[in-house]
């Protein structure tokens, strides 16, 4: 018996589809960083494809079978890859994948050096064609804000808060989203941890207050960081501070393209 292959039927309306796949499907894999460790996780995959003109539909299930068939693990590196397979799995000429995760990086606690993990949340975007590859990778890093303005007024203290610094960059496939992470977490008034013991409380306690910076200085700051990385073709950055004294947030935003 066979089945007819509506799909691929004509279709005279001779309207183009830009992009048409599966979005939101959850499946587990395995990260690879770029020392080569593997972290197993799940990512919620959004997966599309052009459509000529001519072609009634695609094929859906072939999205799926891709999850389910060699990709149970890949890197940053790899991610080109993945998205060349599926546009030719397809048939089509451009793919595009969006995929996010949880990144856990095992930090050590700058005292004690008892080990905890803290999560990072992260976003791949790729594109792909014949002629270009396109990837972009996101990356919301919390970190922790001191104001100076707080310090400089007060006879003791200042007000703190946890802040989050959001860097989408388009990348030219060699930098990995922990050198991301410790490029900003290096421009805060301090880097955060999942477990502190008392003399780690005190000494990132300390940091924060001998490193004020207004949600103005962390964002130029980083900005500053990722000028000088080559490997950062160009980017938009997000200081939000979830202001502990106020019911609103402070945030700012840096744009650059160095390609233009």
């Amino acid at each position: 018996m066979t089945i007819e292959d509506v799909q691929n039927h004509p279709d005279a309306r001779n309207i183009a589809i830009n992009k048409v796949g599966i979005k939101d499907i959850r499946h587990p894999f395995v990260f690879i960083d770029k020392e080569g460790r593997q972290q197993a996780t799940v990512g919620t995959f959004t997966m599309a494809v052009n459509l000529p003109h001519h072609q009634k539909g695609t094929h859906m299930s072939r999205f799926v079978a891709l999850l389910n068939e060699d990709w149970q693990e890949f890197s940053i590196k790899e991610f080109p890859a993945l998205l060349k397979k599926m546009t030719h799995l397809l048939e089509a000429d451009k793919g595009y994948i969006t995929l996010d995760f949880l990144y856990f990086i095992n930090k050590s606690a700058p005292i004690s050096g008892v080990k905890s993990l803290l999560d990072y949340q992260i976003k791949l975007e790729g594109e792909w064609s014949q002629s270009e590859t396109k990837i972009n990778l996101t990356v919301v890093i919390p970190v922790t804000s001191l104001c100076p303005c707080s310090k400089k007024i007060s006879e003791y203290g200042a007000h703190n808060q946890r802040s989050h610094i959001t860097v989408s960059a388009a990348i030219n496939n060699d930098i990995c989203a922990e050198e991301i992470i410790q490029l900003v977490e290096k421009q805060a008034s301090s880097e955060l941890f999942s477990l502190l013991k008392r003399p780690d409380e005190k000494y990132v306690t300390e940091l924060a207050y001998d490193n004020p910076k207004f949600v103005e200085d962390v964002v130029r700051d980083v900005a500053n960081a990722l000028n000088n990385d080559s490997r950062i073709l160009a980017y938009t950055l997000e200081a939000e501070n979830f202001e502990s004294i106020h019911n609103h947030s402070a945030y700012a935003v840096v744009e650059n393209n160095k390609l233009t």
